[in-house]
């Protein structure tokens, strides 16, 4: 597991703040956020997938801020992999529960959480022991393995991708929660919160098609969900999307939170580098969804808090 000095070294800014030590930039980090009054990002490390997320969201007033009693809420995991959760390539089944449950706790009227799975979705549904947790949560699976499970939409600011099928379940939803896994990807680089967009899409040839990281940037611009948990408690390291062994995975116990995609693949694509080498230009999504307003890398702009366990 990563010691703090590796985990603030991960995500602390460059330039200015090189010569800053790591418990210097973290003094700095914790003077912007209570500078500014207002939390943007959240970082945690050292605790099980509950704790960290309940420690997290209570840094931002609490569930309450983003979930209103009487709504439909929409969660959507990475459970794209016929993978047992050990294997990391799907979201931790017991952050997911988490998440349902405190949304039912503020008064959602209904939490719903689906996938457009990559292998066949039963089984990724059950192998990632993400159904088991949300049902005993009581929340609803919901399938996206049928077109007709999704309607076409604009996407007026989009560059390539003009217009798309999506989910309708993501569409309707009062208010929708992104909880995507941290890992490598082949194609991608790194596929954390913004790759996570193409789970709720039908087509996705076209994103391999026509530019995957311009792509990935345009479905951004859709709809924001009104949350993004990260879950960085296994980490994928290699072989990714689907991983081959426990030898791709590292047990990171992080989480990172807030409500721009941008700024929270800046912090884990960061953070993952002290895992793998990985610089922020491989993936260039990011500074093409900077580019189209979905949200900045610039981390040293945000308030930032740290939860440790």
């Amino acid at each position: 597991m990563m010691n703090r000095h590796d985990f603030l070294k991960s995500i602390a800014s460059v330039g200015a703040a090189a010569a800053i030590s790591m418990e210097g930039t973290a003094s700095v980090m914790a003077q912007r956020a209570a500078a500014s009054k207002e939390t943007d990002l959240v970082i945690a490390m050292g605790g099980e997938p509950e704790e960290m997320f309940t420690a997290s969201i209570a840094k931002f007033g609490g569930i309450e801020r983003f979930v209103k009693k009487g709504q439909v809420i929409c969660i959507k995991p990475n459970i794209g992999w016929d993978r047992a959760p050990e294997l990391a390539a799907n979201t931790n089944p017991d952050l997911v529960a988490a998440v349902v449950r405190a949304c039912l706790k503020a008064g959602a009227k209904e939490v719903n959480v689906v996938d457009h799975t990559c292998d066949e979705w039963r089984r990724s549904y059950q192998a990632s022991k993400i159904e088991e947790a949300v049902i005993n949560a009581g929340g609803n699976m919901l399938p996206g393995n049928d077109v007709s499970y999704y309607r076409e939409v604009e996407i007026p600011e989009g560059k390539n991708l003009k217009k798309a099928l999506v989910l309708n379940a993501v569409l309707d939803a009062d208010a929708w929660i992104n909880i995507p896994c941290l890992k490598n990807h082949s194609g991608a680089r790194m596929t954390i919160a913004m790759k996570n967009l193409m789970g709720i899409v039908w087509d996705r040839r076209f994103f391999h098609t026509n530019d995957l990281h311009q792509c990935i940037a345009d479905i951004n611009t859709l709809r924001k969900p009104v949350l993004t948990i990260v879950d960085a408690y296994r980490t994928m390291k290699s072989n990714g999307p689907k991983g081959r062994s426990l030898a791709d995975v590292v047990q990171t116990r992080a989480m990172f939170m807030g409500m721009d995609p941008v700024a929270l693949d800046t912090a884990a694509t960061r953070f993952f580098n002290r895992i793998v080498d990985m610089p922020l230009d491989h993936v260039s999504y990011l500074a093409m969804g900077e580019e189209l307003g979905v949200g900045t890398m610039d981390l040293r702009s945000l308030g930032v808090e740290q939860v440790k366990f």
